[in-house]
């Protein structure tokens, strides 16, 4: 049996949960029941493409890594129909392409031993529109089906177009549940603009380090990309390095490997805390710093 076989074999479709488009595609890479998958998940990441998550939220992901107690669980929101392609994927069409990452997705939730991996099958232009989003429900669905300890998803200060619409989307879908029913924690992370900037005290300091051996293998799996023209794999593992040597002017390196993220559980736990304002926060307190420093 071939790889991509033996992951269809383990792709499953459930009429259960209302998402909106059809084609929404579970791969529950241990052949649990999905529920029970659902079920199990203690850290979600909630990303905007496929690769996102293994760049940005790859802290869960290695927490939970051949853990009995702790399991990672991916929601990966487009359809990778308008990925950049050169190379040898130059001449894909939306749909081939559509269907590559899709599958580039499965290989990665089957190596890092994902709970479940669930892909919506949103076209982007679908999901930047600002008004209430069928996303919003379709996250707020499988919120109540994972119940998950930790949120990872993208930080709002962020400056891909989608992934502020899957941010917003993420943190109106969690505060539309009951407050028992929230994640203890929502971090915002790195992808479209590092975080080190923020003042240090504010920072979610996440050590990666000694998980190079798995970060490799989850790259490989996005070829389409790496391989297509965009060397994620460099650029990721240089900027976790950077973090880690550049966190303290002080004091040698306390860490190999560092991904910073933003907290977001304030914006979680109150309902009114507006985003925009949350975010200027931090830049203000960064402005002040910078002002303060050159007196």
């Amino acid at each position: 049996m071939t790889v991509p076989e033996f992951l269809e074999r383990l792709c499953l479709r459930f009429d259960f949960l209302n998402l909106h488009h059809p084609a929404a595609d579970f791969f529950v890479p241990n052949e649990q029941s999905l529920t029970e998958a659902l079920g199990r998940v203690t850290h979600l990441g909630i990303g905007a493409h496929q690769d996102d998550l293994e760049f940005m939220a790859f802290h869960g992901i290695l927490e939970c890594y051949r853990k009995d107690h702790l399991w990672f669980g991916g929601i990966t929101c487009t359809d990778g129909a308008r990925s950049s392609r050169s190379g040898k994927f130059e001449r894909m069409s939306d749909e081939e392409m559509k269907n590559l990452r899709r599958e580039e997705q499965r290989c990665a939730a089957l190596l890092g031993e994902y709970a479940a991996m669930i892909q919506l099958d949103y076209p982007s232009s679908e999901i930047r529109e600002p008004s209430d989003s069928p996303l919003t429900n379709d996250l707020r669905e499988l919120l109540i089906m994972t119940r998950p300890d930790v949120v990872y998803t993208h930080n709002p200060a962020d400056k891909h177009g989608t992934h502020i619409a899957v941010v917003r989307a993420a943190i109106q879908a969690i505060r539309s549940l009951p407050l028992n029913l929230r994640p203890g924690k929502v971090i915002g992370c790195e992808v479209w603009r590092d975080l080190d900037w923020m003042p240090d005290e504010e920072k979610v300091i996440m050590d990666v380090s000694g998980g190079d051996p798995l970060a490799s293998k989850l790259m490989e799996c996005f070829s389409s990309q790496i391989a297509g023209g965009k060397r994620y794999d460099n650029a990721i593992q240089g900027r976790r390095l950077a973090n880690a040597s550049f966190l303290d002017p002080y004091k040698s390196d306390g860490a190999e490997q560092i991904i910073f993220g933003m907290d977001l559980t304030p914006l979680v736990q109150d309902q009114v805390l507006d985003m925009q304002q949350f975010v200027s926060g931090f830049i203000d307190r960064f402005h002040s710093k910078v002002k303060a420093a050159l007196l």
